[in-house]
């Protein structure tokens, strides 16, 4: 399911921006002083991405339910093998993930420990991407269906606001994703295996007959 998504995402990523271009407007500034806008032309052209709205509709959409279904699938799994206990951020989870922060940034020796699996800022990061996922379906359905789904759409403050929630949540998923990558390259294979492999390399372990 992890990796499911990776391709889903991008996808949607990739199609969404063709649904952008016919009017980018959203920009990044401090009051009235624009600081820079999404995207500029080249953007667009070294990526073709202009003149082919339809297309991008079409890819966004079936894609769209793809990745709610297996946003379902891994909710229910996760529920049913009580693996959300690895997941959710605990009292001291908050101290332990600005420690691990400190480490990253070589600021502090000791490594990070692991509870369960995760760390501290682990449980937080995955827990943060799990409930941006579920806010980028919903304001995808009140996007979508801005009539018919007249209340979903209402509450995430009418049309314009629940399209800037879904841009601003576009943009989080990629800073997230480089993070994400950043941060495996730098662990290292033994911990990046697992991710790729489904199984956990053990120092020492017999292998099984």
């Amino acid at each position: 399911m992890h990796w499911i998504n990776f391709p889903l995402i991008t996808i949607m990523i990739w199609s969404g921006l063709r649904i952008y271009w016919a009017e980018d407007i959203y920009a990044f500034g401090i009051l009235d002083w624009e600081l820079f806008a999404f995207f500029p032309d080249w953007f667009y052209g070294s990526l073709e991405l202009e003149k082919r709205l339809a297309r991008g509709l079409a890819f966004h959409l079936s894609f769209a339910w793809l990745f709610v279904l297996n946003g379902i699938a891994y909710g229910l799994y996760t529920l049913s093998t009580g693996g959300w206990r690895r997941l959710v951020p605990r009292r001291d989870s908050a101290r332990a993930g600005w420690h691990t922060v400190l480490h990253d940034l070589h600021l502090r020796k000791e490594a990070p420990v692991s509870d369960g699996g995760y760390n501290g800022a682990q449980r937080w990061a995955y827990s943060f991407i799990v409930v941006l996922g579920g806010l980028a379906m919903l304001t995808g359905f009140a996007i979508f269906k801005p009539t018919q789904l007249g209340f979903l759409t209402a509450m995430f403050g009418g049309y314009e606001m629940a399209r800037r929630i879904h841009f601003a949540i576009t943009i989080t998923f990629v800073v997230f994703f480089v993070v994400h990558i950043m941060q495996v390259w730098r662990a290292g294979w033994r911990k990046c295996s697992p991710m790729l492999t489904g199984y956990e390399l053990i120092e020492g372990a017999e292998p099984d007959a």
